[in-house]
């Protein structure tokens, strides 16, 4: 099993959404020790605008991590990447269906060029 650490703060949805991505894309069992930031002036200072960051157990960190591609790369060189997760996540993200049908990525967007834009 990794251990990871997840610098985060009391109601930030950026944590919640990185913690769903892991869910998703991590095929390796991991434990997660959640750092509450607020706690403590340094950790503030170094994490506030970053959060979440991710840091695994040799101290690399990963900010950001809730963008689907980062942490997919992440864990991937680290070899805890469920492919085929990935792979069924970036059909969805792109609005593909298993059919090939495009569709609209969420409502009021669309995708276009790898970039969402609203209505």
């Amino acid at each position: 099993m990794i251990r990871l650490k997840l610098y985060t703060t009391l109601g930030c949805h950026l944590c919640e959404q990185l913690e769903a991505l892991m869910v998703t894309l991590c095929d390796t069992p991991y434990r997660l020790e959640r750092v509450e930031i607020s706690d403590d002036d340094a950790l503030v200072e170094r994490y506030g605008v970053r959060i979440p960051v991710l840091v695994d157990e040799a101290g690399q960190e990963l900010d950001r991590g809730m963008q689907p591609e980062r942490l997919a790369e992440w864990l991937a060189a680290r070899g805890w990447l469920d492919e085929a997760a990935w792979q069924a996540l970036q059909r969805q993200l792109s609005g593909e269906t298993l059919s090939g049908v495009t569709t609209r990525v969420a409502k009021g967007a669309t995708l276009r060029g790898g970039r969402r834009y609203l209505g």
